[in-house]
């Protein structure tokens, strides 16, 4: 039960972090935010366990399983999701991320052996519908503002998918073995910042100026809800809960936007985006009730 809130916990901390970088879409390039993103939470969670005293819980093995769940989670997920929106648009690579449940169910059997009950498989297809429901939105085209081939952007989304579902297959033995899960996400934002660092390498990937000031809050904002407490919050789901269980919860921030969008701007949810919460309630129920 306790992986269930924390892995809710985690997907309202990554819904408020997609609403302030949705604050400063069109201001700051993608890699430019995944940048100031990664480092920034570098920055705080290392503070925080040098603190805490988090980095006494870590060895070199567990260091080297998280830096491996970086590199798909983080440096891969991140450049084939980017990719997967200019060919595809929000909407539909919103509904290809969905598919990051079924290969995390998946990868988890492989594995590590892991299983649901026929009750909790119900659960998480309950909640995939839910969230593609919920994204599906208005029914105008949406798509990338250039016309490009939308085989490679479904072939981008679904690798964006199985990146990240390895990147939390790769992260559960270090946190099966103690790790802290402040300290984890410090080693994981920290081999993504030195990634998208060493990018500037590449003159084509050099932003023509820096963020300003308003916009860096706001990035740190994203950063504070999303890296330092919504992924501690993931890491430490892994720590207790399955891989497959724990992801298909901690990616129903498309359902827990839509208050968000409500409160804050007044735009109500449509019918659909109901009944897909709904869906996800009752999914979540049932994983509850069968956990």
């Amino acid at each position: 039960m306790l992986a269930i809130v924390l892995s809710l916990g985690a997907a309202v901390c990554f819904a408020a972090s997609a609403m302030f970088i949705n604050s400063v879409s069109g201001r700051v390039g993608p890699l430019q935010l995944s940048r100031w993103q990664m480092g920034l939470a570098f920055l705080m969670t290392g503070a925080i366990v040098l603190v805490t005293g988090g980095w006494r819980t870590m060895d070199g093995s567990m260091i080297l399983w998280l830096a491996a769940s970086s590199v798909s989670g983080i440096m891969l997920g991140s450049l084939t999701f980017i990719a997967t929106i200019q060919f595809t648009g929000p909407r539909i690579s919103a509904l290809l991320f969905t598919t990051a449940s079924p290969f995390a169910l998946a990868l988890g059997f492989l594995f590590r052996g892991e299983t649901v009950s026929l009750e909790q498989a119900a659960g998480v297809g309950l909640i995939v519908a839910g969230i593609m429901l919920a994204v599906i939105g208005p029914k105008r085209d949406e798509g990338a503002r250039v016309p490009k081939p939308l085989w490679i952007g479904i072939g981008l989304g679904l690798l964006t998918s199985l990146a990240q579902a390895t990147g939390s297959l790769l992260a559960r033995p270090a946190m099966l073995a103690g790790a802290d899960p402040v300290a984890a996400m410090a080693v994981r934002s920290g081999t993504g910042a030195l990634f998208f660092i060493l990018l500037l390498a590449l003159p084509g990937l050099r932003p023509a100026a820096l963020p300003s000031l308003p916009a860096i809050r706001r990035i740190g904002l994203s950063s504070v809800a999303g890296m330092v407490l919504g992924m501690s919050l993931l890491m430490a789901a892994l720590a207790r809960g399955n891989v497959g269980i724990v992801t298909t919860l901690s990616s129903t921030m498309p359902i827990l936007i839509l208050p968000m969008v409500w409160v804050l701007h007044g735009r109500m949810p449509g019918l659909l985006a109901w009944v897909g919460a709904v869906l996800a309630v009752v999914g979540t129920a049932l994983i509850s009730l069968s956990t």
